[in-house]
């Protein structure tokens, strides 16, 4: 497994950790002009849980593909966390701000992956 992919796994499984919901992956590999290889993107209930799960990614990213984003900014109102790994952008909703974006339906020649939520 290459490196982006292993990193792409460790962040799923860390949302996966703190119970995210609604996970994509937005595979822009082969889109010109993208400004990353993928996108991860889940959502939490609550500011805490997307605070929880932002927190959990950096933790699983750390120790499973020992990456580090090189920026993290949302934190604040942790209504939408942004996580930048370089080839991997990581979001982190609120339900209501990731329909209002609905980032995942931007690219039409993307492939999207749900991963099924664990109960």
């Amino acid at each position: 497994m290459d490196q982006t992919k292993a990193l792409v796994q460790a962040i799923v499984e860390g949302m996966q950790e703190k119970k995210g919901k609604n996970i994509v992956t937005v595979d822009l590999s082969q889109t010109v002009g993208a400004i990353c290889q993928y996108m991860v993107i889940c959502e939490g209930n609550t500011p805490t849980q997307v605070s929880a799960l932002s927190d959990s990614v950096w933790d699983f990213a750390r120790r499973n593909a020992n990456e580090k984003p090189l920026s993290i900014d949302g934190h604040q109102g942790a209504q939408w966390i942004g996580m930048d790994y370089g080839t991997v952008l990581v979001h982190i909703f609120l339900p209501e701000r990731r329909a209002f974006y609905n980032l995942e339906n931007l690219w039409a020649d993307a492939q999207v992956t749900s991963i099924p939520d664990i109960a």
